[in-house]
């Protein structure tokens, strides 16, 4: 891996114009899906790591912007 990738993955990144409305976006959508889960699917491992991971899929997809627009 070259220096420029790890200092991507491994430096601040302001958020740019309109970057911010765009993470919301993707928190609200993520929020309905996660209440959707957690209304539908039993109180159980799986339901916990359903959400784990969707949580995990938004903070990855920030990351995604963040570092790469």
């Amino acid at each position: 891996m070259d220096m420029s990738e790890l200092e991507t993955r491994f430096t601040y990144h302001a958020p740019k114009p309109g970057q911010p409305e765009v993470y919301a976006a993707l928190r609200a959508m993520a929020l309905g899906l996660a209440a959707h889960i957690n209304d539908v699917c039993p109180d159980c491992r799986e339901t916990s790591l359903a959400l784990t991971h969707l949580e995990q899929a938004i903070m990855w997809a920030n990351a995604g912007i963040a570092r790469r627009t």
